[in-house]
């Protein structure tokens, strides 16, 4: 079976296909034929060594991917689930040892594996739970009620766009940041107002938004020049673990979707979102596992609209 991994960290060269073990559903188990992995910005900071620290123990090599759609083909003994053998699935992994989702076969914990959303094929699945989870992750922690007034940096970027979506199917008021080339995208997502991208960022919001927003979620991972947006009292989530400068009575919340795993009932909600038309799933370009390299080059490249798919 291939997968693909790092034996050293590194640059995106340091990715390599290996060859792993034939893995086997145990009890409350399922085994996904994968078809298709998604490249997340996790994968290139465990690939580059950036958290070396959460692998230190495990043995080489180490194989990435946090998303993963395919069919199932083999279910555990006296596994109870509604899934069947031939259902296409997706799921969320967190990658540890030789776990992680750039692998052909892949055994996961059925209560972290749902069906895919209806029409959607295995490439375009794949790019739904990890940044859907987070998005909804950071929307909970928040906790802004209907009507309050939610900002979002990183709009044009999967996990913002997800932010933006789900923010307005809670019924939230939703002001977000784009690139000119970007605007129309963002609105298209649903955003009630599009502010200039940049490092003025609390100044373009608070032109919209005298008194400070409700809440901002931080894609673009701003921190600190985000955060003046935000209205005293009121509450920031960062997907980098920022914990803020305990200013004007601001909640800091870190937004750690690891904590979401095996929550299949969230994720089942997301897939019935995306089939309502709430969410749009967006792939940027499809690789073959040994054109990884190119795929992590591309994200880190920046810009990418959509994600990148490896596909087995």
């Amino acid at each position: 079976m291939r997968g693909v991994g790092v034996i050293e960290f590194g640059g995106p060269d340091a990715l390599q296909v290996v060859d792993l073990p034939e893995v086997h559903a145990g009890a409350g188990e399922v085994r996904l034929r994968v078809h298709a992995a998604t490249v997340n910005p996790t994968d290139t900071m465990l690939r580059s060594g950036a958290r070396a620290d959460a692998l230190k123990d495990v043995p080489t090599p180490h194989i990435l991917g946090m998303d993963a759609a395919g069919v199932i083909d083999e279910i555990g003994p006296g596994t109870e689930t509604d899934l069947q053998v031939g259902d296409s699935v997706m799921a969320m992994v967190i990658p540890h040892a030789s776990h992680g989702a750039y692998r052909e076969s892949l055994v996961l914990s059925a209560n972290a594996v749902v069906r895919a959303p209806a029409g959607a094929s295995h490439v375009e699945a794949s790019t739904l739970p990890m940044s859907g989870l987070t998005a909804r992750q950071s929307l909970d922690q928040l906790a802004l009620q209907s009507g309050k007034t939610l900002a979002v940096t990183g709009a044009a970027g999967c996990y913002g766009g997800y932010v933006v979506q789900l923010a307005k199917a809670d019924g939230l008021r939703v002001i977000a940041d784009a690139s000119p080339a970007d605007e129309q995208l963002v609105r298209d997502l649903g955003a009630d107002i599009v502010v200039p991208r940049g490092n003025d960022i609390s100044d373009q919001i608070r032109k919209v938004a005298p008194d400070g927003v409700d809440g901002l979620a931080d894609g673009a991972v701003q921190n600190e020049l985000a955060v003046g947006a935000v209205k005293d009292g009121g509450a920031f989530a960062s997907v980098r673990f920022w914990g803020g400068n305990e200013e004007r009575g601001i909640t800091f919340h870190r937004t750690l979707v690891r904590t979401y795993d095996d929550r299949a009932d969230l994720l089942d909600k997301l897939r019935q979102q995306t089939e309502d038309g709430t969410l749009t799933l967006r792939v940027a370009a499809t690789y073959a596992p040994e054109e990884a390299a190119e795929a992590h080059r591309r994200l880190e490249a920046g810009g990418t609209r959509g994600r990148c798919v490896i596909v087995f």
